[in-house]
């Protein structure tokens, strides 16, 4: 895939963990950390190709593996809302259940936030975890998102038989608007 959101060649660096943008090779580790049943609990169903179009294709602007000790072990989705107006990025983040509860998401996290707010300007983040997902709602309170509101049957669950709630979180960086903004 060319890539032509910008993200080419980003890679970034953390005291644990290392974050660059999702490759073909990295597909059968990112399918079976999807796999696992504490992550899939949370996920549409993966196979291997679903995991090459989100991937190759990008379902997100930026699809990133997250590794630890030279090993795929996570998976950061990165969208991003062009339009001025709206502009915010949205992300979704998935680890393997050995790296739960150890800071790991938050790290990957923060380095993905930082990223985006001092490199592409954003002030604005969102994350939408499971409303039922506690330990993912601790480690985005931790990296510094906050509780909007609970969207109602939000998602569709992971059986594909009914729907649960989501929980909308942002992380919001006030930045100086200029006196007399453009107008349209």
């Amino acid at each position: 895939m060319t890539d032509s959101s910008g993200w080419e060649g980003v890679v970034l660096q953390g005291p644990r963990l290392r974050l660059r943008v999702a490759t073909g090779a990295d597909v059968p580790a990112l399918t079976a950390m999807l796999g696992e049943p504490e992550v899939a609990r949370w996920w549409d169903p993966v196979d291997e190709r679903s995991v090459r179009e989100l991937v190759d294709t990008g379902d997100a602007d930026t699809t990133f593996a997250v590794e630890a000790d030279g090993r795929v072990m996570g998976i950061v989705l990165c969208y991003e809302e062009p339009e001025p107006h709206y502009r915010h990025a949205s992300l979704d983040i998935s680890l393997h259940p050995g790296f739960h509860d150890q800071g790991y998401g938050r790290e990957a996290l923060e380095l993905v936030v930082a990223h985006l707010i001092e490199q592409r300007g954003h002030h604005r983040i969102t994350i939408d975890p499971a409303a039922a997902n506690a330990a993912a709602i601790r480690a985005y309170e931790k990296a510094g998102f906050r509780p909007v509101g609970v969207m109602r049957s939000y998602e569709r669950d992971a059986d594909g038989r009914g729907w649960h709630d989501g929980l909308l979180m942002e992380l919001v960086v006030v930045a100086e608007i200029p006196a007399d903004p453009p107008s349209n």
